[in-house]
């Protein structure tokens, strides 16, 4: 590095840190120097318009930087979402769709209340019998929840399972280890603490009951092949082998959680694939918790487009000026959910730090899914999906090699 030359990664570290001062939390994982982190806790607490300015200048040091065009697509995205972030926070005023935008370098819209009309039709032939289809849909996941009791060993149960496939599919560090939890009062179902080392805690949030068939997709977003297995191999790559320091610090809001959650969401796919509930059934079986597999299965692909709903709720709330009510009201209509669910998703969606997050699920997984299908013949699911284990990817970047795919 020339001299006088400013270190664009290391500084980048140092301004996410500094974000943790004014926000705890906004730093979701950090693995580097402890040194570093504690001469950030020691300087004077910053002021929002401090760490504007310092992304802005960091923004513009990437202009005649001499690092890799790749790392210089992940940097400028990260910075650009600490940016908004910063203005949010001094007060400025930032308008929603903007603000995702930021973020996560996507667009978002409402989605179309046909096509939820048709995934509604669709339920309704899958889950016969007497009453709305609400109602109906609300017996079949009662029918499907784990016993509280059981949560603990079902989840080890699965996590041990996909575990052994993962380690066989991708690859991880011999010493890599996951442990459990239940927690309540939170306004997630499910959260991985990555520590280092190849280690992470994961909390799965009791507040609300948890469906047998749901469990594998839970597990596998937090641990194997999820955020766990992601965090591990990029720690075991591109910090351990290639330096790249950037890669210490995870951050929230930053296009990097719009690709860990995408990511995520897709694990089931990546580590089973087609027939994942009977795979789930009989894992479980095992322990004496019986569902149907392969209606699960049939059930979720139905009901699929219903996750787009969770996002129109954020639109609705934060840039049509919706109400409370209004929300869960639509949430209760359109995405076949009681009141304490739809309640407990827009607690989600109006706690300050989280309110934008819904879109990295939404469009995440929408995104993901079309460019891992996109993928060149000659070149399986699991291939493609260790790119996104492996490298430094971005939601711009995987929209450019979309947009280049042959038709």
């Amino acid at each position: 590095m020339a001299a006088g030359a400013v270190d664009v990664p290391l500084e980048y570290v140092r301004l996410g840190l500094r974000f943790d001062r004014l926000e705890p939390g906004f730093v979701d994982a950090y693995t580097g120097d402890p040194r570093l982190r504690a001469q950030v806790g020691n300087e004077p607490a910053p002021t929002p318009t401090q760490l504007r300015d310092q992304a802005r200048a960091l923004l513009a040091e990437l202009d005649s930087t001499a690092l890799p065009a790749d790392r210089t697509a992940y940097l400028r995205g990260q910075l650009t979402g600490l940016e908004c972030t910063a203005r949010r926070m001094g007060g400025e005023p930032v308008g929603y769709l903007d603000e995702v935008r930021a973020y996560f370098q996507v667009s978002v819209e409402l989605g179309d209340p046909a096509e939820y009309a048709v995934a509604h039709e669709e339920l309704g032939r899958l889950l016969p019998g007497s009453g709305t289809l609400t109602e109906r849909y609300a017996r079949y996941r009662r029918r499907e929840e784990c016993p509280p009791e059981r949560l603990e060993v079902a989840v080890h149960a699965l996590s041990s399972a996909l575990r052994d496939r993962v380690r066989g599919q991708y690859g991880l560090p011999e010493v890599e280890t996951v442990r459990y939890e239940v927690v309540t009062d939170k306004p997630w179902s499910g959260f991985n603490y990555y520590e280092g080392d190849y280690r992470s805690r994961v909390a799965i949030n009791a507040d609300l009951p948890h469906r047998l068939s749901q469990l594998p997709h839970l597990v596998a977003h937090e641990s194997y092949p999820g955020h766990h297995t992601e965090h591990c191999r990029k720690e075991r790559g591109l910090v351990e082998r290639d330096r790249q320091l950037e890669h210490t610090v995870f951050l929230v809001n930053t296009p990097e959680c719009l690709m860990a959650e995408g990511l995520a969401d897709l694990g089931v796919d990546a580590a089973i694939g087609d027939r994942w509930g009977a795979w789930s059934a009989e894992v479980l079986g095992d322990l004496g918790l019986r569902f149907d597999g392969e209606l699960a299965e049939r059930i979720a692909t139905a009901a699929a487009p219903l996750n787009r709903v969770r996002q129109d709720a954020a639109v609705l709330l934060h840039d049509r000026g919706a109400d409370a009510d209004e929300v869960i009201a639509h949430l209760q209509r359109w995405a076949l959910v009681s009141h304490d669910r739809a309640a407990q998703q827009l607690r989600f969606l109006t706690d300050p730090l989280w309110r934008a997050y819904i879109s990295t699920y939404v469009e995440g997984h929408a995104l993901l899914s079309r460019w891992l299908d996109a993928r060149p013949a000659d070149q399986t699911v699991a291939d493609r999906f260790l790119r996104l284990l492996d490298e430094p990817l971005t939601p711009a970047v995987v929209t450019a090699e979309l947009a280049a795919a042959p038709a």
